[in-house]
């Protein structure tokens, strides 16, 4: 079994739609919706949800009245003024570090976890896939997509599936961190722009950091050609596979629309492209 996770230094770079139709074309795929804080792989795949349950991440303080003396301690402890004069934890301000629950003299204050969002089972037109909603303004995103794929790696096994497909998050920040720690190879998905070279050296860093075998995919490259070769030379420079691009095509959007991947909604030069890739992309992981 092997893990190919799609990385882009930024959001909208096209990710989500090539991996709707790697999936497609590879077959025999579980997909992973990692960009928990933004999932949007459902609306191009609509998902038969089968299996949800809640996710739980952190602890929150919650101060019992009936015990509580008002001495103070917690609001005099709290770095991140969570907590009221009149000892009332503010529950979006509550970092869940749990120095007030451990010098409160009384042992007034609960510390339950907190649920933080629903993650999902679901089978789709181009496999299982499993995703999440992380509630509004909640953290522990990179704890989530950890989450994600170990349930994934379970049901690929289950299943006698081959590959796991990961829909990684933007940046470099631990859900990215999260998201390709351990994977087999990580797919770079950039844009002809001065901006997006920028952010293809930062995942570029990033995965040399973890050792990681990258590959790059200019999308949308014509553009801007001029700058789809300088990202082309940079690649080959930091030794990170370049393995083609994807020219601007308006049934991309087309295909969103129609809630199906690009390459079974078009025969066009996008889709051609998608396919050109993947096979490169068989080649580079030995799929």
């Amino acid at each position: 079994m092997k893990e190919l996770t799609i990385i882009s230094g930024k959001g909208g770079t096209g990710k989500t739609s090539i991996v709707a139709s790697f999936a497609s074309i590879a077959k025999n795929t579980i997909l992973v919706d990692g960009d928990v804080d933004a999932a949007d792989l459902h609306l191009v795949l609509p998902p038969e949800i089968k299996k949800e349950e809640d996710f739980k991440g952190g602890h929150i303080a919650k101060i019992n009245p009936d015990i509580c003396t008002s001495c103070g301690e917690c609001t005099d402890r709290c770095q991140f003024h969570a907590i009221s004069d009149d000892f009332v934890v503010d529950q979006i301000a509550c970092e869940g570090c749990g120095v007030c629950v451990h010098f409160c003299p009384v042992e007034a204050i609960d510390f339950p976890q907190r649920t933080c969002g629903r993650w999902f089972v679901s089978d789709t037109a181009c496999g299982p896939m499993v995703h999440a909603r992380l509630g509004i303004a909640e953290e522990n995103s990179g704890l989530l997509v950890s989450l994600l794929r170990r349930e994934a790696k379970e049901i690929a096994e289950q299943k006698g599936l081959e590959t796991i497909i990961v829909d990684g998050p933007p940046g470099i920040g631990c859900p990215v961190i999260a998201s390709v720690t351990g994977t087999s190879a990580v797919l770079i998905i950039t844009e002809p722009t001065l901006s997006g070279i920028h952010d293809m050296e930062r995942v570029g860093e990033l995965t040399a950091f973890f050792k990681i075998p990258a590959m790059v995919c200019v999308n949308k490259y014509d553009i801007n050609p001029e700058i789809a070769d300088q990202i082309k030379k940079y690649a080959d420079e930091n030794k990170i596979k370049y393995i083609g691009s994807i020219p601007y095509d308006s049934d991309v959007t087309a295909a969103m629309v129609a809630q199906k991947s690009l390459v079974d909604f078009s025969e066009g030069k996008g889709a051609q492209a998608m396919l050109k890739v993947w096979h490169e992309v068989e080649n580079f992981m030995d799929l």
